[in-house]
């Protein structure tokens, strides 16, 4: 969606009336009356001393205080402008967490209140942590990011021979994308084989290597291979590689037939009009079938920030533009997009499935990350509010409002 830059004061509330200015407001009487009851012999010098360090804690309390206040205010009025049931945020700051907060509604039928706790599903953010496997397995020499995809799927065509898992991870395979195509439904459960089969009676749409063309298909690939090279579930690697050492307990496959604690609803809108989502889903497995909560995904981002996970070689893969074989570069890494916003360099992801978009968006230069996750399907929204919210916290940036 088009973002619309409307001037900062005629969108958000005036400062001047939250409850933090009355309060510092308040406390800088109490300050004043004080100073004028010094009696006669008191250190003037030394009373103001210790009452202007009083005074500046309190307005850099204040102006902390205020701006979240601000971005309270900015994501509860795009939520309502953009019928956005529930969310939660995270913002991080040089690795320190600034703020963590639930909005709105994880189910509107049931009126539960969506907390930091909120399980959502976070669609292709799924995506980083396939990528992060691939690499931790190419660490341990048991993938080659050259490696044919035919070397893993003794049914693909002779036209994916050229095919690399580099190609797969950066969507320059020229394989199909299915999602949308029939015969990839959950209900199919189509394992590797019938997968691949299913998916190569369709023609390649471009050379790989030569164009961006975004494909779930290769990252459900890559699942695959995973599988056949670990001897394990996509699911039990990413729990013993991932999830367990980094103790994100609440992130876990979005499967719709298990009871998952303080799961939201997801939630269409039709003629403004909210609908439940459809119940007819596709399997979109490796690509952008987890469910998580900003608590846990603050592990994943530090994780990644710290090397806990991967070497700095291989986080430096993730993160570095795609080189097409038209000399052209191309702003995405490894489950991972590079843009700029407003001249501060951002590297993230969306995610979107029927009835929930998600994003995180890290701003390497100021050391600031923003995750959004919420039950609104419709596209971008999440991607959207985390820049409005970034506005507030980046250096030179004058906050914004979208229509």
């Amino acid at each position: 969606m088009p973002e619309s830059i409307i001037p900062h004061h005629k969108k958000l509330p005036n400062i001047y009336r939250s409850s933090s200015f009355q309060t510092f407001g308040k406390k800088s009487l109490v300050f004043l009356l004080e100073w004028c009851r010094l009696g006669p012999g008191e250190s003037f010098e030394l009373y103001m001393t210790s009452t202007l360090r009083i005074f500046l804690a309190l307005f850099v309390g204040f102006t902390a205080s205020a701006r979240a206040d601000l971005i309270d205010d900015y994501v509860l009025s795009q939520m309502s402008l953009k019928q956005v049931p529930g969310l939660s945020l995270a913002v991080l700051h040089d690795g320190k967490v600034l703020k963590t907060r639930g909005y709105g509604l994880a189910n509107v039928e049931l009126t539960a209140s969506a907390t930091e706790e909120t399980v959502f599903e976070i669609g292709s953010i799924t995506k980083q942590f396939t990528a992060a496997l691939v690499l931790m397995l190419i660490e341990e020499n048991k993938l080659g990011l050259e490696d044919s995809v035919t070397k893993y799927f003794t049914n693909a065509p002779e036209s994916w021979k050229p095919i690399t898992l580099r190609h797969l991870l950066t969507h320059t395979s020229g394989i199909k994308n299915y999602t949308g195509l029939p015969g990839f439904e959950c209900s199919k459960h189509l394992n590797a084989d019938q997968f691949t089969k299913a998916i190569s009676a369709y023609p390649l749409a471009s050379e790989p290597g030569q164009k961006f063309a975004y494909c779930n298909s290769g990252y459900n690939l890559l699942g695959f291979i995973i599988e056949k090279v670990t001897g394990k579930s996509y699911w039990e690697m990413l729990n013993a590689r991932i999830l367990t050492p980094l103790g994100m307990k609440a992130t876990q496959s979005r499967d719709t037939r298990k009871v998952i604690m303080h799961r939201a609803s997801g939630y269409e809108k039709e003629k403004n009009v909210l609908l439940n989502r459809e119940r007819e889903l596709t399997d979109i497995f490796s690509a952008g079938a987890i469910s998580s909560t900003v608590l846990d995904l603050i592990k994943w981002n530090s994780a990644l920030e710290s090397g806990r996970l991967l070497k700095p070689a291989s986080i430096d893969l993730m993160w570095t533009p795609t080189k097409l074989t038209t000399g052209e570069m191309y702003p995405y890494g490894f489950g991972w997009r590079m843009d700029d916003y407003h001249g501060s360099k951002c590297i993230g992801h969306g995610g979107s499935t029927s009835g929930f978009s998600s994003t995180i968006k890290r701003f390497p230069q100021a050391r600031l990350a923003v995750i959004v996750l919420s039950n609104s399907g419709e596209e971008g929204i999440a991607s959207e509010i985390a820049k409005g919210v970034a506005d507030f916290l980046l250096p030179s940036h004058q906050p914004v409002a979208r229509k």
